[in-house]
């Protein structure tokens, strides 16, 4: 018996050894075509699919849909769609871009097909591994994400006037430039229209948003007396979806650690960030750590001298994690003239069971424009 096993043991390895020296001479040959003009065999195709879709539905399923039917926040979609969507996923009317018929795989045509919200939010923020999707939550936040699938569960049903036209009534958006029906995201108007019906009420300045200091695009110190300085342009934070009391213990915690920078309370502060947590001021993200031992006491010492007056505040829950928007004004003294600022906040937290940590933060702050 235990030579039989000893048999069956050697023989085993013996495959396995194959098997990985196979793999090597594969791999390493050269032989597999990875050109895109040769597509994968038929079983191959179904398998890499199948795990596909499978891969998307388990990671997506707990997602929380947030409201999809807010008018603003569809047209918000609309004009994000057409900056970045159409030349893959086309548009009503159009039959085929110079780039599409070389992808593979191919994407979908979006406005004949109505896709999962949860799903299409998984796929916008994550991306899609060896395709064309990207990750787009690296440069969006998840209200923009939302916004776009919001405007993909309306795309199939438009005709191609209809989606000119909402294309046409889209808010500016300052980070994006795209011809659709005489509407231009790189447009500057002294409206911002980019909050939703929960966070409205404040007149947004038409110079290009800095940091949470008015200088802070100045990463040389933050020095708070650069008011002056010509940040480079930067687009606003986007308080779509946000609705109040969306997700309170959220909200109560973002609340918390205002207050806790406003009577300077560090410690306060720092136990409201995740250990990973990053920090984005005017285009510079710091770790915790680096905040900490540097812009913490400046944010402090300024904005225990300023007058703040909170505008909004507003959540929206995402499964474990929510974003928590805000808008507040600040009068302040900078090189001894009286300054009034408009300042938005957006946090990111995340629900580790114990409770509710920062794990991102965005800070945008700019001279609110003389009446």
């Amino acid at each position: 018996m235990k030579q039989h096993v000893k048999h069956y043991s050697i023989a085993v390895v013996a495959l396995l050894a194959i098997i990985i020296a196979g793999a090597a001479v594969f791999v390493y040959s050269g032989i597999y075509n990875v050109g895109a003009d040769d597509h994968h065999t038929k079983p191959v195709q179904a398998v890499m699919q199948t795990l596909r879709e499978q891969s998307i539905r388990a990671r997506s399923k707990d997602i929380t849909v947030p409201d999809l039917n807010d008018e603003q926040l569809i047209l918000k979609g609309a004009g994000q769609y057409a900056a970045m969507c159409t030349v893959c996923h086309l548009k009503p009317g159009m039959q085929d871009s110079e780039i599409r018929p070389g992808l593979y795989p191919q994407p979908p045509n979006l406005s004949q097909v109505r896709v999962d919200p949860k799903e299409a939010f998984w796929v916008i923020k994550h991306g899609i591994k060896m395709s064309a999707m990207p990750a787009w939550g690296g440069s969006h936040d998840d209200a923009t994400m939302w916004s776009m699938v919001a405007f993909l569960q309306k795309l199939p049903d438009l005709t191609p006037q209809q989606y000119k036209d909402m294309v046409a009534r889209a808010p500016a958006d300052h980070d994006m430039d795209m011809g659709e029906g005489g509407h231009s995201h790189g447009g500057s108007t002294d409206e911002d229209t980019h909050g939703a019906a929960d966070m409205q009420g404040m007149r947004m300045p038409a110079k290009p948003e800095t940091g949470h200091s008015p200088d802070a695009a100045t990463t040389a110190g933050h020095d708070h007396e650069q008011v002056d300085a010509a940040p480079a342009p930067e687009a606003p934070l986007s308080m779509d979806g946000m609705k109040a009391k969306a997700v309170p213990a959220a909200e109560a915690v973002a609340q918390a650690f205002q207050a806790a920078l406003q009577r300077g309370d560090s410690t306060a502060v720092l136990a409201l960030l995740a250990p990973d947590v990053r920090i984005s001021e005017g285009g510079n993200t710091q770790s915790r750590d680096e905040y900490a031992s540097g812009h913490l006491d400046e944010d402090i010492a300024f904005l225990k001298a300023a007058r703040i007056t909170p505008v909004s505040l507003g959540s929206m829950p995402m499964g474990d994690t929510a974003m928590v928007g805000s808008e507040s004004t600040m009068q302040a003294t900078i090189k001894g003239k009286p300054v009034t600022l408009h300042s938005r906040e957006m946090l990111n937290l995340k629900n580790d069971g114990g409770g509710w940590k920062i794990v991102s933060v965005q800070w945008q702050t700019a001279p609110m424009p003389e009446q």
